[in-house]
């Protein structure tokens, strides 16, 4: 199996288990979780030729880590991004000093006045260091990076968590913590 096809497994499992397991007819619980065998029939079903061990190498070449199974491997869920309630389980984490965020340089003049915010995700997502933000601005034009003060907002009360996969999650960043834009 190339690549693309990874690929176009990998954007298919991001929509179902973050946003619309529904257009697949399955069911995920509270936390997100979705039965492996269940996932599997119907992404066969939706014409996705989907066995364990390909569904397990998507898992494990994924990049970004964007998918986790359970001790088991009967269940599967995405570490993040869900526009869909879901409880992670995620406990609130003091952050760095500083986290970044990538966006595109056309999404800026629209970020600044307001701030971040989670728009219809559960979380803002923000990086531990500039080189991931920078891929993430990337996906969408010429990146520009936010440099948060996450200490400063913890200081004040906002509530951060970080996910399996590294990536630090709050519920927004108001503009006045956003310290720095540089477009790379």
């Amino acid at each position: 199996m190339g690549l693309p096809d990874l690929i176009k497994i990998s954007k298919m499992l991001s929509l179902v288990l973050r946003h619309k397991p529904e257009s697949i007819g399955l069911a995920i619980d509270n936390e997100g979780w979705a039965d492996v065998d269940l996932l599997l029939y119907s992404m066969n079903k939706k014409g996705f030729h989907l066995d364990l061990q390909l569904l397990q190498l998507v898992v494990e070449s994924n990049n970004k880590k964007r998918f986790a199974f359970n001790a088991d491997n009967t269940k599967i869920r995405a570490s993040q991004g869900h526009s869909i309630k879901v409880d992670l389980g995620y406990t609130p984490t003091i952050p760095p000093e500083v986290l970044f965020h990538g966006t595109a340089e056309s999404s800026i003049q629209k970020i600044l006045p307001t701030g971040l915010l989670k728009m219809n995700r559960m979380h803002v997502h923000l990086s531990a260091n500039i080189e991931t933000a920078i891929k993430v601005g990337q996906r969408k034009g010429k990146p520009a990076i936010l440099e948060v003060d996450a200490q400063e907002m913890h200081a004040e009360g906002f509530t951060f968590f970080v996910s399996a996969n590294g990536v630090w999650l709050t519920d927004q960043v108001p503009a006045k913590f956003i310290t720095r834009c540089v477009t790379k």
